[in-house]
């Protein structure tokens, strides 16, 4: 089937990718020409474990292209997969611009029956309200329908999380959308689950937004396990064991980031409010992460009289391993909350400098590994549990620090062996 795809971030090119490596001929359409030709040059924009490989291979064998011309794109196209961001409004609700722009493309491109499928996540109705708007500009006698097409990919794990979904959402209006989305994914062999546009726009958000509270709970039982004295790692090693709660999304940290759970939680309860209905449980989620990500620098700056010239190691700056993405990182107030009192911000991660110095510039200093960042540091906040930070040892921190002051945000070590270091070491709900 040929398939075009508008966007080329973490969700358009994965979907794209994957769909060229089921055996679709696909064209990938973004507006930014160098970043088509490093495209097709066989090197993906983002960091992501995999992608390049089935990138290289399906382009060398024809099934996927990548252009500006969106023009012919949609014009050759059977299906077209809208893939573009939505991203946050300063109220909370989601930005739906950029579908709006790709739609209008759509409508003065095709010139054949066509299904147009919306893979961003958007509030609940907009496919109907999208396919509307495109109706509204189309000037051909031509059948357009949309279909609702949710992705539950996590950065990092992309393209494993698409080629082996847990399951597949489709939400369609007519069983010729039914069909042809039905076509599409023969090939994966996942588990399907067929319904209504809406339903299919809420599964996403309920899901995101579900995962997000399991965060938050989790954060909120480890701060008060610091106060009556329990260990979360325990409490959640023994919740984990009930089939009903589950072992992921337990562990207590700094908070969630990232492009989805923050921004989706946020647009849910924004959805909710401009219905007449609050959702309490979103909202608490929402408030407990914010105040999480300040925790631990919060805690240093009521032992610590003064931060002004102090050299402060951070250990990764990107909101989890697997990725390059900063968005939404816990990192990013921890370090303006730092600069703003006069440290000097020593940062390592392996893969999220690039977009670190977009945000920061030269305010910081970048380094190559993660003991050079400690070198002569007299306090080290641990943001992100990369590999290369999770393998340092106790005496990596005692040999390089001026004063072995460690504030741990992702509890990657034990308590017990940093204390018998002679480590000041904190960490979350224990």
């Amino acid at each position: 089937m040929k398939i075009a795809v508008a966007g080329t971030g973490y969700v358009g090119l994965v979907t794209g990718a994957c769909l060229a490596e089921k055996g679709h001929n696909v064209v990938c359409v973004d507006i930014d020409e160098k970043k088509v030709e490093k495209m097709k040059a066989g090197f993906s924009p983002i960091y992501e474990e995999g992608l390049e490989e089935i990138m290289q291979k399906n382009y060398k064998d024809g099934r996927i292209d990548y252009t500006t011309d969106y023009e012919s794109a949609y014009k050759n196209s059977d299906v077209i997969f809208i893939a573009v961001g939505t991203p946050e409004r300063s109220d909370g609700s989601a930005n739906l611009d950029y579908i709006k722009k790709v739609a209008i493309q759509i409508s003065k491109s095709i010139e054949k029956d066509t299904l147009i499928v919306i893979k961003s996540t958007v509030p609940i109705g907009t496919n109907g309200k999208i396919e509307e708007y495109i109706r509204r500009n189309l000037n051909k006698n031509i059948h357009i329908e949309l279909a609702s097409n949710p992705e539950f990919l996590a950065q990092g794990t992309a393209v494993h999380d698409t080629l082996n979904a847990s399951r597949i959402v489709i939400g369609v209006e007519s069983e010729w959308a039914e069909g042809i989305m039905k076509e599409i994914y023969s090939p994966f062999e996942i588990p399907m689950i067929v319904t209504d546009r809406n339903s299919a726009e809420m599964i996403k958000y309920a899901s995101n937004d579900f995962l997000a509270l399991k965060i938050s709970y989790m954060n909120d039982i480890a701060n008060l396990c610091e106060i009556v004295g329990a260990n979360v790692e325990d409490v959640a090693k023994g919740m984990s064991y009930d089939d009903r709660i589950g072992s992921k999304f337990l562990r207590a940290g700094i908070g969630y980031g990232g492009s989805c759970f923050p921004k989706d939680t946020k647009a849910l309860h924004w959805l909710s409010a401009q219905n007449g209905y609050e959702l309490k449980t979103v909202r608490a989620a929402i408030e407990v992460n914010e105040q999480q990500k300040l925790k631990l620098v919060r805690a240093a700056a009521e032992k610590i009289e003064s931060f002004e010239g102090m050299k402060v190691a951070i250990l990764g700056l990107t909101f989890k391993p697997g990725t390059d993405d900063l968005r939404e990182s816990p990192a990013i107030p921890n370090i303006e909350y730092l600069l703003d009192r006069g440290a000097d911000i020593y940062a390592f991660d392996p893969v999220g400098v690039e977009n670190a110095k977009k945000l920061f510039g030269d305010k910081i200093v970048y380094t190559k590994t993660a003991k050079e960042a400690l070198k002569d540091a007299k306090l080290c906040f641990i943001m992100t549990e990369w590999k290369e930070v999770k393998d340092l040892t106790p005496n990596d921190f005692n040999e390089n620090m001026a004063e072995s002051i460690v504030y741990d945000g992702r509890n990657c070590y034990c308590p017990e062996d940093m204390k018998n270091a002679g480590i000041e070491y904190y960490s979350i709900g224990r």
